[in-house]
């Protein structure tokens, strides 16, 4: 498991509208995309610059795909970023403050010592 790369996908979707509407609409092909030709990119770099063997785990991909911000969480995924980018994504099938409540609420059952989510 990689809380780097969870983040990473996490911070880079969040940052590009066009690919907060392709998560939102195919959480799937989204996560398969970016594994594929993302995750291994250097950020800031030349696109020429690259590492080679990042990869999700098979429920990091599950929890993606799912939009899983509580297990997300769990695995190491900063809240953060979780939140903006579901906010994104989200908050206009709701009123004010209510997506931002329900997400908290999805996480109430979680008690300390809270998931290390340092990178």
């Amino acid at each position: 498991m990689s809380r780097y790369l969870l983040d990473k996908f996490l911070f880079t979707v969040d940052r590009d509208p066009a690919l907060v509407e392709r998560y939102r609409e195919d959480p799937a092909g989204t996560v398969e995309w970016w594994e594929a030709e993302m995750a291994n990119k250097i950020l800031n770099c030349t696109d020429d610059e690259r590492s080679t063997w990042l990869e999700f785990t098979e429920d990091e991909r599950r929890a993606l795909r799912e939009h899983d911000h509580v297990t997300l969480f769990q695995m190491g995924a900063h809240p953060f970023l979780t939140l903006t980018l579901f906010i994104a994504m989200f908050e206009r099938d709701h009123g004010p403050l209510e997506y931002q409540k329900a997400y908290g609420k999805a996480m109430e059952h979680i008690t300390l010592p809270y998931p290390d989510i340092t990178t």
